[in-house]
């Protein structure tokens, strides 16, 4: 079995080979969140920009606006 840290830097070693051919671009993209409706709890798929903690959404079944945590 594979410890979280080994799988880890299999990951980056991969990336600096795969950075280092310049054949692949690996870039950052938006980040999606699984929130529960505070109002119905329903559960919703929100993207969040990189970098960003707090993303205001209106669920997809009762139309509430708000806020992820």
């Amino acid at each position: 079995m594979v410890d979280k840290q080994a799988m880890r830097e299999e990951a980056e070693r991969l990336m600096r080979e795969a950075m280092e051919r310049k054949g692949i671009a690996v870039k950052q993209g938006d980040t999606r969140i699984v929130t529960k409706c505070g109002k119905c709890g329903a559960e919703n798929k929100v993207k969040a920009p990189k970098g960003a903690t707090r993303v205001k959404f209106t669920c997809k079944e009762c139309n509430h606006a708000q806020v992820t945590l």
